[in-house]
């Protein structure tokens, strides 16, 4: 007989399909490429990836509720960087799903 998933268990593959969503996003992933690659501001990724600045500011604002980038204000201005712990444990996610030879 199949064993049941267990509450702790449901909840974290709703969590593990709240990052996967907002990894489904060519924008979003964009953005956190160039992040991964040092912090950057709006205004930065804005010109990488040659979006208006609302655009960018709306993925920013979805990935920080998904917790997948973290802001610092420095001056006037918002500095992003990826959360890496978050990010590691998306991708341990995906290791878990993929089965071993």
């Amino acid at each position: 007989m199949a064993k049941k998933i267990s509450a702790a268990a449901k909840a974290e593959l709703s969590e593990w399909a709240r990052g996967f969503a907002l990894l489904s996003d060519p924008t979003r992933l964009g953005v956190l490429k160039l992040l991964a690659a040092g912090p950057r501001n709006v205004t930065a990724l804005c010109t990488a990836l040659g979006l208006k600045q609302p655009t960018i500011s709306h993925h920013l604002g979805l990935l920080r509720m998904g917790r997948l980038v973290i802001g610092t204000r420095q001056g006037k201005s918002v500095v992003y960087t990826t959360n890496k712990k978050n990010l590691k444990e998306l991708t341990s996610a995906i290791a878990k799903l993929t089965p071993s030879k």
